[in-house]
């Protein structure tokens, strides 16, 4: 398919709003709205009254449509009047500044780059809202890009994530049908980074110690999703699939870590756990999954979503959702303002604060836990409804010959049970509902009301073809077993379904600088950590009731019971030494070890070397 054509993804997004978070999802969303995301402007002033995208003479690059990017989605999945006010000075500057050849934002920056996040945060509001002033704009802005990109082409930020234009390319052609957008993808995926002809011959195999966009951590996670963007201008699946497979075999083989993500502490980094992940990548690359899922159609990239969401996600930010790191590291003893050997960032980097290190993080972590839940769901090419990622939810669709709701209740992923009631607006109203099949469970099964159990399958998508009437229930179980997963360095972690589990270290907060609730905080280990796990002791699950935060150190509702003995494991610098080479030599006798998820531990040890029973 050339010019002129579209390919439509395999699962079709749905419009913000139309999935809202339940259960422990909803509190996350709520804490982070009683947290830094719905107070940023009070105390970071790039995002606040002075940002130049919102009439201000400050910031006048990406902070500020950053900051929108996850704010609107949040206001609207909660219908919080208060956020949604926070959000339209901006909306309004930004809709109020196109000049009369289309182009707009700040006089004082030209960049494409930054317009390119505002675009997306546009396409969210008019989801939510109807707002029918933001498909002129945009048509109007798109027209002046089409002709200026030819003297004018994408150059550094912009040529890295020409992918994030497209998607508002797309979502502008979705809805108006002109065919001169679909020209306009094209010059845009020609001018930016090739992605997947820089993955079919990977340079970057070791950690990186100069600057270059193609090596850049925010950069490489933006561009994941180029394949699923070309997919919609070329039709061509099958490319898309082999272009996606090298890129991920390739970054993940040279320095993907447990938790889900590949090192980059500005740059890639290898695979060694005390090298540093950027709080930007992880939010990026969770929403280049979700894009990636829903066009290509591929369960496993859910697993490889679930596991950034729930792991490296929530282990960057305080459980109060106030605090972040830039950096965050796998085997994290100690957050000092100590330089770390190898990484390109300064000393504040792995210290907890409002600014760590630099802004950027500030203003764009918002977008990590709305987009997840607006992205839960997708639409089937057969009418029906997709569950691409797993968590407590609602949603609400028109489907042929009526309406669905269905209710999705679950404390998973910790907890292995899920339980959807199907509420059709007629009884008997027939709509397929497909159910992702993880990778990492063998024995799962789902239940239609009181009918017998049967099985998933493998991994994959389990179809249920069926009548709906108001009531019906279908339960699914996803029995994880407990995984001891020897990574590159030598060590062990420790994984279940979608949750690592670690060393939880006992927390010692020092107050560096500022003021609560924005302080900037060192947290030193308050106890031992150098211990290596036994081989073959029993890794034993350990269920408490469900807080209101998961993702805090003393509150995690599920754990590992084991059994660990001390080795010698020492600091190298501020960070932990080299994992020791298994088998260690233990130095004293084993203990009792409780495990906890990698995300309610701000200090832990999550490679471990193992010692002989």
């Amino acid at each position: 398919m050339g010019i002129g054509a579209w390919s439509a993804p395999a699962f079709a997004p749905l419009d913000l709003g139309v999935v809202r978070p339940s259960g422990w999802l909803r509190d996350q969303l709520m804490i982070q709205a009683e947290g830094l995301t719905g107070h940023l402007g009070q105390y970071f002033a790039d995002c606040g009254a002075s940002s130049a995208w919102r009439g201000g003479d400050g910031e006048a690059w990406e902070r500020g449509p950053y900051y929108l990017d996850g704010l609107i989605p949040l206001a609207h999945l909660l219908d919080d009047s208060r956020l949604q006010t926070i959000a339209e000075p901006f909306i309004e500057w930004i809709l109020g500044s196109a000049r009369p050849d289309g182009f707009f934002g700040p006089a004082m920056n030209d960049d494409w780059w930054p317009r390119m996040v505002a675009c997306k945060a546009l396409t969210a509001h008019a989801e939510a809202t109807g707002d029918v002033r933001v498909l002129p704009f945009l048509l109007a802005y798109f027209r002046h890009q089409r002709a200026a990109l030819t003297r004018r082409p994408l150059a550094d930020w912009g040529q890295a994530r020409a992918a994030d234009n497209v998607l508002s390319v797309y979502w502008a052609y979705e809805r108006s049908g002109e065919p001169f957008l679909l020209e306009l993808a094209d010059l845009l995926l020609r001018q930016g980074i090739d992605w997947p002809t820089l993955w079919a011959d990977f340079p970057y195999r070791d950690p990186q110690t100069q600057w270059d966009h193609r090596a850049h951590g925010v950069n490489v996670a933006m561009g994941l999703k180029f394949p699923a963007l070309r997919l919609g201008h070329t039709g061509d699946l099958p490319r898309a699939r082999a272009e996606l497979a090298a890129g991920l075999e390739a970054i993940w083989r040279y320095h993907g870590q447990a938790h889900g993500m590949f090192a980059a502490d500005e740059w890639l980094a290898g695979t060694d756990p005390v090298r540093g992940v950027e709080t930007c990548a992880v939010v990026e690359a969770m929403f280049s999954f979700e894009v990636l899922l829903g066009a290509l159609g591929d369960s496993h990239l859910g697993d490889r979503l679930e596991r950034i969401a729930y792991n490296a996600l929530p282990a960057c930010q305080t459980p109060d959702l106030w605090l972040h790191q830039y950096d965050q590291q796998a085997n994290q003893v100690q957050c000092t303002p100590e330089r770390r050997p190898g990484w390109s960032n300064e000393e504040r980097a792995n210290l907890f604060g409002l600014d760590p290190h630099f802004g950027c993080c500030t203003a764009n972590l918002h977008q990590g836990w709305p987009k997840f839940v607006a992205h839960l769901w997708g639409r089937t090419p057969d009418g029906g409804l997709a569950a691409l990622a797993y968590g407590p939810s609602r949603v609400e669709v028109d489907v042929p010959g009526g309406r669905l709701v269905i209710e999705e209740q679950t404390d998973y992923p910790f907890r292995d049970t899920i339980r959807f009631i199907v509420r059709p607006s007629v009884p008997g109203l027939r709509a397929p509902l497909h159910l992702r099949v993880p990778a990492w469970t063998t024995a799962g099964n789902c239940r239609v009301g009181t009918d017998l159990p049967e099985p998933l399958g493998t991994i994959g998508w389990h179809i249920i073809d069926r009548a709906w009437y108001p009531g019906d229930t279908v339960s699914v179980e996803l029995p994880a077993t407990v995984e001891r997963v020897r990574q590159p360095t030598g060590g062990i972690s420790v994984i279940r379904g979608p949750l690592v589990f670690v060393q939880g270290i006992r927390e010692g907060w020092e107050r560096l600088a500022g003021q609560d609730p924005v302080a900037e905080y060192a947290v030193r280990p308050h106890g031992a950590w150098n211990y290596g796990l036994v081989a073959g002791a029993p890794l034993t699950p350990i269920r408490r009731l469900m807080p209101r935060q998961p993702f805090a150190a003393d509150a995690a509702p599920l754990g590992l019971e084991t059994q660990a003995a001390p080795v010698d494991w020492r600091l190298d610098g501020p960070s932990a030494g080299p994992v020791p080479r298994s088998p260690a030599q233990p130095i004293g006798p084993p203990e009792a070890l409780t495990l906890v998820p990698y995300g309610s531990a701000r200090l832990r040890v999550t490679e471990m070397p193992e010692v002989l029973p």
